[in-house]
């Protein structure tokens, strides 16, 4: 003999006891109790949330013998007969085995006979999308206008498929995944029940796979439960349904930290061998790279958005720091787009190494995308420069306002004189070796003497120079100075490429514009994917065009605006009030039959 499932076992019986919707809930009961039932319902959402049990729940609140009442009794006749699916006036058909237009006329025939031995007489169409259009159609009258003592409540998960001449007709009720945290309430009560201890961990990572769905979350419980155990233990949970461990994600993102490839290559076999669910794989690797982003940006105040024990939130916030900003939004939007691509791919498990080989080299592939690589910086003159005294250990010095010049002493190099925009940069003083020339004021200038050959002195650091240096590792050699010149747009992003290797990438200059209005760098481009990474990568872009452009300028980003398209009703009134084509419709008489945009996207013309 078959042994009932969990799912119909614990089946709802009254709405207290339905997991979630708790508006919904409200609206059918209060209707059910006062008699304000409308002629049609529609209940809409994924599958697994509640849509079926509702309405037999309802049916049984608008016929039960002790009602009207917002809760059905579950004692009486009615209510059992509508428990068992043997009530004669409530009528639960399937639509996609009753698509045709005459199911529908059959059905419109019975709804004009009284109820037998209830109140009204319920008929629920389950996944009602599947009605083809004409029984839709032969459906329109009878959903508008029914008799008084019928009621339609039609069950689906695409409601996009409705006409909206049916949708119209009905009271539409969106029904909601679930919370994970109700979902795992939901699970222990029925654990509970079941007299099954199990931990915490166990049931939260069901709901998690359950993904909303309370019918999946039950059928999971009770594949896990059909291994026979007395308790239920994360691990049974992982091995009955092939679900990676947390300790796997933490080697994945080392592995992808150190750029190790021989590493996640074992670790992909590891993972295909135990059979694990690429799918909810790739779920749960979007979460990591989420949790990362967050503890990244937010530090500890991230951790009351993380969903995850004390122990390993704390894992992941040691892991956060070591990876970029661009690193981590590039790494968690790729596993997100490539989520169906493996799943559909005729070669799932090479589309997912692919994914993990991109994720550890995402560093060099962003590179590949910005304005220069920045090995050139390192084969560049100044390559053999040495480090100056001034720069910080983070390989840049930062100054906050234009440096004054001062009066040198007679042993020191000569003096620098204030940054500027546009103005030449000075040259090294030549060794003073002859005597002080008069000053063309009367005074004598200073003598300058050389550099001991024993201690090199380093030349001196200006703001542009220090400024550039922003980005690059300890010990780099500086980026070149800015050439002498005009400042413009091509040579700041000549200059940009030519910065230090391993200094953090910047967007594709070269595919922006550039255009500097008054004490403002203003960079646009048609693309808001580009403008979202030049907003990303601001400091830089602004340390950058200080030290080329002086050090008051500042750096905005204009977003691209959005063209409005017309509606074809608007183009034609445009078309009519046209001269031109008024003219050719009176000589040749002719009459406008449909106007369609431009192939060019601009909207300005007929």
């Amino acid at each position: 003999m078959s042994q009932e499932s969990l799912t119909a076992r614990y089946r709802p019986q009254s709405f207290a006891h339905v997991a979630g919707q708790d508006s919904v809930k409200r609206i059918l009961s209060r209707a059910a109790a006062t008699g304000r039932v409308a002629p049609a319902y529609l209940f809409s959402g994924t599958r697994g949330v509640g849509k079926t049990t509702l309405a037999r729940i309802f049916a049984k609140a608008l016929n039960c013998v002790n009602g009207p009442a917002e809760e059905p009794c579950n004692q009486c006749p009615i209510c059992r007969q509508i428990t068992l699916g043997s009530a004669v006036d409530v009528v639960e058909i399937d639509g996609a085995s009753n698509t045709g237009v005459d199911n529908v006329r059959r059905l419109k025939e019975d709804v004009g006979y009284a109820p037998l031995e209830c109140r009204y007489k319920v008929i629920i169409i389950d996944e009602a999308h599947m009605l083809s259009k004409a029984a839709f159609n032969a459906l329109l009258k009878t959903l508008e206008e029914p008799p008084g003592h019928v009621t339609f409540i039609m069950a689906t998960t695409e409601p996009e498929k409705f006409p909206q001449t049916i949708i119209s007709r009905c009271q539409h009720f969106v029904f909601k995944r679930l919370p994970q945290a109700d979902l795992v309430r939901h699970l222990e009560g029925v654990l509970g029940q079941e007299g099954i201890q199990a931990e915490h961990s166990a049931v939260t990572l069901i709901a998690r796979r359950g993904a909303g769905s309370v019918r999946d979350s039950m059928s999971l419980l009770g594949q896990v439960l059909a291994l026979g155990s007395d308790s239920l233990t994360l691990a049974d949970v992982r091995e009955v349904l092939g679900l990676a461990g947390g300790e796997v994600f933490v080697r994945l993102v080392e592995c992808v930290q150190a750029r190790d490839l021989h590493g996640l290559n074992a670790l992909l076999t590891e993972v295909l061998d135990q059979g694990v669910d690429l799918g909810f794989f790739l779920r749960e690797l979007s979460g990591c790279w989420r949790n990362l982003f967050l503890l990244n940006q937010m530090g500890d105040a991230a951790r009351g958005l993380i969903d995850l024990p004390a122990e390993e939130v704390g894992i992941w916030a040691g892991l956060a720091p070591g990876f970029s900003l661009g690193h981590l939004h590039a790494a968690w939007q790729m596993t997100m787009d490539s989520q169906r691509k493996i799943l559909t791919s005729m070669e799932p498990a090479l589309a997912l190494e692919l994914l993990l080989l991109n994720l550890a080299c995402l560093p060099d592939l962003l590179a590949l995308g910005s304005a220069g690589s920045g090995q050139a910086a390192a084969a560049g003159p100044a390559a053999g420069r040495p480090q100056t005294q001034a720069a910080r250990p983070g390989g840049f010095a930062r100054a906050e306002a234009p440096v004054s010049p001062q009066p040198a002493p007679a042993e020191t190099a000569a003096p620098r004189p204030p940054a500027a925009p546009a103005a030449p940069r000075p040259q090294p003083a030549a060794p003073a070796a002859a005597q002080p020339e008069a000053h063309p004021a009367g005074r004598p200038q200073t003598a300058v003497r050389p550099p001991e050959p024993s201690r090199p002195q380093a030349p001196p650091v200006s703001v542009r120079e220090s400024s550039a240096n922003f980005g690059a590792p300890a010990g780099a050699p500086p980026v070149p100075r800015p050439p002498d010149g005009p400042r413009t747009w091509p040579g700041f992003v000549a200059y940009c490429s030519q910065r230090p290797e391993g200094s953090r990438p910047l967007p594709a200059l070269d595919k922006a514009h550039g255009e500097v209005q008054g004490a403002e760098l203003v960079l646009s481009s048609p693309h808001s994917f580009l403008c979202d990474r030049l907003k990303g990568g601001l400091p830089v872009l602004t340390e950058l065009a200080r030290a080329y452009f002086g050090p008051g300028i500042g750096v905005r980003v204009e977003a691209p605006v959005e063209v409005v398209r017309k509606t074809r009703s608007e183009l034609k009134e445009m078309a009519q009030a046209d001269p031109v084509v008024r003219q050719a419709q009176e000589r040749f008489q002719a009459r406008i039959v449909e106007v369609r945009p431009p192939l060019n996207g601009k909207e300005n013309g007929i």
